[in-house]
């Protein structure tokens, strides 16, 4: 099937008005690619405003980066987009970009809280974030490449989001999804709280993302017993990458093999104990010092 090369590079102007349009992309910041055939990919130019592009402007590189066609030089973090069209073969575009709220979480190295919004848990999943690496080279397209296959958008640590899909409005939807729930998570927390939703209300939610014939890693073979509210998916990440949570708590505890309850405690400050279980143990042990008296 022939591509039409000109309606994409139009719609990849039109992704960069709404990336600058929505504060995605200050000044010249961002960039989209789109795959035309097995060794061509259109590409946004480096050192120009995504909200004023023209199909004039866009450039094209082969699958190695070395640039094919165009007036103006090609953006210099396309390696980025072609690691992970090489890893993804069916991905046809790429839209990285630096949405203030989940950027904010790749600058606190803060994982993305699951199981609150029922949008989120069948759109996105667990969203990881990934080692941080001087943009542009080989060393930084490789951070995505653990995660690539387990979801379509990720989090580039200390710098934006890097998201991905069969078509150009695709591919910036997903970014589009998790800057607004991480603008929510923030404005939730704000008001003091941040309700988990329970297991039962979780899995029916995966349950309809199965459906739908979207896949999700957290009912992946191995993951039967996965706690998937507490983003077991990338937890193994969490170290090399420095990520830690520190803005938002972990979910309800979870009773035996990680499945959550709607009963379920809070985990406490404590180490575990809640408010009740704690004033019970310093009261026996008082109680057990004024017996030896």
């Amino acid at each position: 099937m022939s591509v039409n090369v000109h309606k994409i590079k139009q719609e990849i102007c039109e992704i960069g008005r709404r990336l600058y349009a929505k504060g995605f992309a200050a000044a010249n910041d961002g960039n989209i690619t789109f795959r035309i055939s097995e060794n061509e990919v259109l590409c946004t130019p480096t050192m120009i405003c995504k909200g004023f592009m023209t199909p004039e402007d866009i450039c094209s590189v082969d699958m190695e980066g070395k640039q094919l066609s165009g007036r103006r030089k090609r953006t210099s973090e396309v390696l980025l987009h072609l690691a992970i069209m090489k890893a993804r073969p069916e991905i046809k575009s790429c839209v990285h970009c630096h949405p203030p709220h989940a950027t904010a979480f790749a600058i606190a190295r803060e994982p993305i809280p699951q199981c609150v919004l029922p949008e989120v848990e069948v759109f996105l999943g667990e969203t990881p974030i990934t080692v941080y690496e001087t943009p542009g080279g080989d060393a930084f397209a490789n951070t995505v490449l653990p995660f690539v296959h387990k979801t379509n958008v990720i989090i580039l640590a200390n710098h934006g989001t890097i998201s991905y899909g069969e078509s150009v409005e695709r591919a910036y939807w997903w970014t589009e999804i998790l800057d607004a729930y991480c603008r929510m998570l923030m404005l939730a927390k704000d008001l003091g709280k941040v309700t988990y939703l329970n297991q039962q209300k979780s899995q029916e939610l995966i349950d309809l993302k199965t459906k739908w014939g979207w896949s999700d890693p957290r009912v992946a073979p191995g993951m039967e017993n996965c706690d998937i509210c507490a983003n077991d998916v990338f937890r193994d990440s969490w170290q090399g990458a420095g990520v830690e949570r520190r803005a938002f708590e972990a979910p309800p505890a979870m009773p035996a093999k990680g499945k959550l309850t709607e009963s379920a405690p809070a985990p406490a400050a404590s180490g575990g104990l809640d408010t009740e279980a704690l004033v019970q143990a310093i009261t026996e042990r008082v109680m057990a010092e004024l017996a030896k008296r």
